[in-house]
C-alpha cells in the first residue's frame, strides 16, 4: 500500500520519545547542542498546538470522497486549491510565540521584527498561514521582501505555525479512507512529493526494508511502486545510492545526476510522528552538507490546480 498510515501518539509519550532522541543525538554530535535547544522549544509549542487542535471544533471541510480521488487520480494532493479556512484564534498566538524563541535561538531581530509586524498588522496571519498552508512560496517571500523582514524566517514561522493543522487534515482526510474508490486512489498514488499538501520529503525513512517518504510539512508517509529518483522518475544509471560514511550505511544520500536532486534516506525502527520527524532531518544535517558539497540540492515546490471538477 503506497499511502503509510502513521498512528497518533499522546503528548507525553511524544515528549518522551523526543527527549530520548535528543540525548542520543547530542551525545553523537555536541556540536548540534545549540540547534537541538531550540528545536526543543520549538516543537513543544508544535506539539501543544497539535494536541489543542485535535480536542477542538475545527472547520468541516467540504472534500467528498470521489472528488479527492479523481484529484489525486490526475497527480493533484488532496488539499491542493481548495478554499481551507485556518483557525486563526488558536494559530495566530502561536506566530508570536514561535518568533520569541526563535529570537532567544540565535535568530534575534529579524525573528522580532517578523513578530512586530504581526502585531502592528503589516502582516495579517491569516494571510501568511494561509499562504504557507497553500505552499504559496513566492507570495510570503516576496512579501517579506517588501517589509524588509526574512523571507526564509518568515517561511518557518508560518510553515511551524500552521503545520499541526495540516497534519490533522492530512490525518481526517487521506488516511485509512474507507470509501473504497479513494483508498483505490491513495493506493495508487506515484508521486515524489506528498498526496496530501504537495511538499517535497524530508526524510525517507526505511522500516523493515520498506522506503516511506516522509513529508516534510504535514508528516504524510507513503510509498512508491519503483525505486528511482522522487523528483525525475530517473532510475537509470544517473540515479545512485551512496554513503558518504562508510561506517554509517544506515544514512544514505539518494543522488540524481539527471537532474541534480537529492534526498536524505535513514534506516529507522519506526516511522517517526508528527512532529518529530524534524529530529531525523536535524541529525542528518551532515548529508545536507555533503550533497550541497557536490552541488546537489532540492527542487522548488511544485505548483498545482485542483485538478478534477466537483461531483
Amino acid at each position: 500500500m503506497p499511502y503509510v498510515p502513521v498512528s497518533a501518539i499522546s503528548r507525553r509519550n511524544l515528549l518522551e520519545i523526543a527527549e530520548g532522541r535528543w540525548s542520543a543525538v547530542h551525545t553523537a554530535r555536541p556540536d548540534l547542542a545549540p540547534a537541538l535547544d531550540l528545536q526543543r522549544r520549538l516543537l513543544g509549542i508544535v506539539i501543544a498546538v497539535a494536541e489543542a487542535l485535535d480536542g477542538g471544533r475545527l472547520p468541516r471541510l467540504s472534500l467528498p470522497p470521489r472528488y479527492v480521488a479523481a484529484k489525486l487520480g490526475r497527480g493533484v494532493p488532496v488539499l491542493a486549491g481548495e478554499p481551507i479556512p485556518v483557525p486563526l484564534p488558536l494559530l495566530t498566538p502561536v506566530i508570536g510565540q514561535l518568533c520569541d524563541a526563535l529570537a532567544d535561538g540565535g535568530a534575534g531581530d529579524a525573528a522580532l521584527h517578523i513578530k512586530q509586524a504581526i502585531d502592528s498588522g503589516a502582516i495579517e496571519p491569516g494571510s501568511l498561514l494561509g499562504a504557507s498552508l497553500s505552499r504559496n512560496q513566492t507570495a510570503i517571500r516576496t512579501g517579506a521582501t517588501h517589509r524588509g523582514l526574512a523571507p526564509d524566517l518568515l517561511w518557518l514561522v508560518g510553515e511551524l505555525a500552521v503545520s499541526p493543522y495540516v497534519h490533522l487534515l492530512q490525518q481526517r482526510h487521506l488516511a485509512q479512507p474507507v470509501d473504497a474508490d479513494l483508498r483505490a486512489a491513495a493506493d495508487a498514488w506515484n508521486g515524489g512529493y506528498c498526496p496530501a499538501c504537495g511538499s517535497w520529503p524530508a526524510v525517507a525513512e526505511v522500516v523493515g526494508g520498506h522506503r516511506t517518504l516522509r513529508c516534510s510539512f504535514c508528516a504524510a508517509a507513503w510509498e512508491l511502486p519503483s525505486y528511482a529518483c522522487i523528483y525525475c522518475g530517473e532510475g537509470g544509471e544517473t540515479f545512485v545510492t551512496a554513503a558518504p560514511d562508510e561506517e554509517r550505511k544506515d544514512r544514505r544520500l539518494e543522488l540524481c545526476h539527471h537532474c541534480g536532486g537529492y534526498l536524505k534516506t535513514i534506516d529507522v525502527a519506526q516511522l517517526s510522528p508528527f512532529p518529530l520527524l524534524s529530529i531525523s532531518d536535524i541529525e542528518t544535517t551532515d548529508l545536507d552538507v555533503s550533497a550541497m558539497e557536490h552541488r546537489y540540492g532540492r527542487p522548488a515546490l511544485k505548483e498545482f490546480g485542483t485538478g478534477a471538477s466537483r461531483a
